[in-house]
């Protein structure tokens, strides 16, 4: 099937979001969630500023209406109008005259690209700036200059959204993105798309497992959820931080906290079947929001998936992460991955022989060729790998690793042993020990 309806569909819901003036807090957050809520359905929260959540606190929210820098004659020199990365995120009101010297410690750009527009933010310490190209600088020429931001910091809240797709058993999938950031498509609005198509479709289907979507903020906003959601993560299964997915670099896993988890073998499978580029990285305290998840009192088998990571193109936290830097094509191919992994989820059974000494005869089951003495086919082949390695230790990933054969050849083999009554699937690890 062509990934270019999907691809296309995906950049769409990109290219109407990528104008919003998103930042931890405020009204850019929840009319992107609106827009998303139209893909998929969303439960919508509001946590008040103030509120404790762990040891941080939920911050004011911030809202900004324009800002501009005028010269003497009312030339603007620089417009939030013109682009949502002009004003330095959670900028505090004002309106005033400054001289060069004044004004410029408040002027960020990026040297090395003089035509770029650098990200840059104040969330928790008040301040103002204004983000420009280097090469505009010039313009600025004598003072003095009027620096406007009207902006608001108010008590008001955080938001984030979750959509929840229950499937026969309470385990849960979490699947993270961060939904805070202006005008920048890589970093996230791609991430924002390609889950919400994901969830889209998993809603179509009949599931094993629970799949939890959650959008909200960085780092305050995955602090907030856990905070909030502390008595559930029991039931946390795996998950996936999945951002940065609409570039055109290889795929990058980073594993989860322990690096042995079963999201962390899913993934480097799923990875080695089809992604031969792909990078494996150790977990590190640093990134996105997957150091929450893998904090020593948390410490939820979550990782994370990106093409190329946070940092590491010239593009990065720019105006040049814009609707040229992602491709659609890039956005199918990572929700394909995505529903790999998903697919390989929902199939990774343990099993337990119900016949564990010597081979039970499967010729007498119509599951074994009636010609002796050739080798048998590979379905037969997996057979005997399962019935071997179904001892409630081992995985059906574990079986297809170790003995070379396709994971859904393995799957095809085992729901056949389950139809004879050869295998039984051991229990959850919920109702073990009831």
């Amino acid at each position: 099937m062509s990934n270019q309806p999907v691809g296309e569909a995906m950049f769409g819901l990109i290219e109407e979001l990528y104008p919003i003036c998103r930042s931890i807090t405020g009204n850019g957050v929840r009319k992107t969630l609106a827009r998303i809520g139209e893909v998929v359905p969303l439960d919508v929260y509001e946590v008040p500023t103030g509120t404790q959540v762990f040891d941080w606190t939920v911050p004011r929210e911030w809202n900004i209406e324009e800002a501009y820098i005028e010269d003497r004659d009312g030339r603007r020199l620089v417009d939030f109008a013109n682009h949502s990365l002009h004003a330095m995120s959670y900028s505090v009101p004002i309106d005033d005259t400054f001289e060069w010297d004044e004004l410029r410690p408040h002027l960020h750009t990026i040297p090395d690209h003089p035509d770029w527009i650098p990200y840059r933010t104040s969330y928790y310490k008040e301040n103002w700036g204004f983000c420009l190209p280097d090469r505009d600088l010039e313009k600025f020429k004598a003072g003095p200059f009027r620096a406007v931001i009207r902006s608001s910091l108010t008590d008001g809240s955080l938001t984030y959204a979750e959509s929840v797709i229950p499937g026969s058993s309470s385990r849960e999938v979490l699947f993270f993105n961060h939904v805070c950031h202006p005008s920048l498509c890589n970093d996230n609005l791609a991430g924002n798309a390609v889950m919400a198509e994901l969830a889209r479709r998993l809603r179509e289907r009949k599931l094993k497992l629970t799949y939890r979507f959650v959008w909200a903020p960085g780092t305050i906003g995955s602090i907030t959820w856990l905070s909030r959601n502390e008595d559930r993560l029991e039931r946390i299964h795996a998950g996936l931080v999945g951002v940065l997915l609409g570039d055109s670099g290889p795929f990058h896993y980073k594993r989860t906290r322990s690096g042995t988890t079963e999201i962390d073998q899913i993934v480097e499978f799923a990875l080695n079947e089809s992604q031969p580029d792909a990078r494996l990285l150790d977990f590190s305290p640093y990134g996105y929001d997957e150091r929450q998840f893998g904090s020593p009192g948390i410490d939820l088998p979550v990782g994370r998936l990106t093409r190329t990571p946070n940092g590491e193109y010239e593009e990065y936290h720019s105006s040049a992460d814009n609707l040229d830097f992602v491709r659609p094509e890039h956005l199918a191919d990572s929700l394909h991955l995505l529903e790999r992994i998903v697919q390989l989820l929902e199939g990774n059974v343990v099993y337990q022989n119900t016949q564990p000494k010597c081979e039970p005869q499967l010729g007498k089951r119509g599951l074994y060729g009636s010609t002796g003495g050739s080798q048998p086919k590979q379905l037969e082949h997996a057979m005997l790998w399962v019935l071997n390695m179904s001892d409630s230790r081992h995985s059906l990933l574990d079986i297809s690793t170790r003995s070379g054969i396709g994971f859904d050849v393995v799957r095809a083999a085992a729901d056949d042993l389950v139809g004879a009554g050869l295998l039984e699937e051991r229990a959850d690890p919920e109702t073990l020990g009831e």
